[in-house]
Parts: C-alpha cells; structure tokens; sequence
C-alpha cells in the first residue's frame, strides 16, 4: 500500500477530521503556535504517531516551504472513491458536475476542487492522462477539498460527456470564442460544466460534445480569466440561476 504527504494547517486538519482512518504519522516541527498545537492534539487524538523534525526536513518532505511546520503522511488515494457508473446512477434534476479538460497547473486543479466544494459539485472528472494529478500541492491548495469532493480520473473525455449526455445530463463548454454569455442560461437541470486547459482551452473532440458553449464577458485589455478564477466565476454563475428559477 503506497504512501504519499499532504501538508498544511487546514489541509490537514480537514483529513484528520473525515478521514483519520486513511492517516498515518504527522510529522510537524516544535513550537507554541496554538493552531499547530491544535493539529498535534488532534492527531494524537486519532491514534497517530506525533514525530517532530527541523523545518529542513519538513521542506524535503513536502517539497515546499509552505507547510505551515506540518505534513501528514496518508495512505495514498485519488480523493473520495467514485466510479462513472455510480455518477451516472446517481444523477438528479439538479446534479452539478464539473469536468476539467487538461489542466496542467496543480494550484489551478486545487483551487478548482475548492471552489467544486463550496459550490456544491457532485464530482469533478479529470483525463487520465497529459493532466495534474492529486499531488501534495493540490491538496494544500485545495484546503480539505480534496478530501470531500470525488475526483474521477477517466481515459476519454469525449466519451465521458457523451455517456452523462445519455444520462440526461446537459453539457456546458466554457470557450472565449462562445457567442452566449454564462448569463444567457438557466441551468434548471443536470449539469456538466467543461473548463480547458490554461493554455489552449476545450480540445476539439471535447467541444463537440459540448450541447452549448459560453463564455465570460471580458470588459478589460486581457482576453481571459485565469481557469480556476473562471470555474469559480461559472460555478457560482449556475448556482444563481438555479435559485432565481427556484424562487420563480
């Protein structure tokens, strides 16, 4: 069974509180920050082994010198376990799910987890291959979104949103070169909501099996939003249109 680290505060407090069977060791450096304290107590309090260390070997381990003096190591997984046949089983009136068509950037991926959670995003789907991965990074840029939000990883897009197409489920594609606003749609069903990658945007088989395209208005001198600032924008674009439509 293989191992891998997630490391700061909230990031791991968060996999500490929902998922402590999936921890293995918190390794965390000395001192009297009362929120660091609190992540000792914590884990102390779920079985773990406490180990203490110099920042030096806190940087090594998380490959970063943003680890807020903690890592934890934690049975590796790809987040909540999920297949596309459960989604698609599962799917309602009102599921929202959020496909993300190559990102290269784990900052990107991680802030897009973050922002799935809070909108309430049923899973994000991600390509298999030439794709971030769930790393160490995601998950502190995420902040215990990754612990909350199923991620599945499938081997074709394309195919993928031509299946939850069959299940009833409309298809989004957000495209700078889109004639509709976001702010044109309603979103009173199932959803898919497709973001590309940073630099060149939805692949043409992803757009194909796209049922509407829409873009942001851009009223500045930079032609787009940043991907995961964009997923936020949308995401929470969706949402307010399905409360108008509830309150109608």
């Amino acid at each position: 069974m293989s191992q891998s680290c997630i490391y700061g505060i909230h990031a791991i407090s968060k996999r500490l509180e929902r998922s402590p069977e999936s921890c293995v060791e918190l390794i965390c450096s000395e001192g009297r920050n009362p929120r660091l304290l609190s992540i000792i107590d914590l884990a102390r309090q779920c079985g773990l082994t406490v180990r203490f260390e110099s920042k030096q070997v806190l940087d090594k381990l998380s490959d970063s010198q943003k680890h807020q003096g903690c890592v934890l190591k934690i049975i590796a997984s790809t987040g909540k376990a999920l297949t596309l046949e459960e989604l698609i089983q599962n799917i309602q009136d009102r599921s929202l799910i959020l496909v993300l068509d190559g990102l290269q950037d784990p900052h990107n991926l991680g802030a897009c987890l973050r922002s799935a959670d809070a909108s309430g995003v049923d899973a994000v789907i991600i390509p298999k291959d030439r794709s971030v991965k769930l790393n160490p990074t995601v998950r502190k840029v995420a902040a215990g979104a990754a612990e909350t939000v199923p991620l599945l990883e499938v081997t074709n897009i394309a195919r993928c949103l031509k299946e939850l197409k069959s299940a009833g489920v409309w298809v989004y594609g957000a495209s700078g070169e889109a004639e509709a606003l976001v702010y044109d749609f309603k979103f009173d069903s199932a959803v898919a909501l497709v973001m590309g990658s940073e630099g060149d945007g939805l692949r043409r088989l992803t757009r194909e099996q796209c049922d509407h395209l829409m873009r942001l208005p851009m009223h500045g001198a930079l032609e787009s939003l940043n991907v995961s600032v964009a997923t936020g924008v949308c995401l929470y674009e969706i949402l307010r249109s399905r409360m108008a439509c509830s309150q109608a």
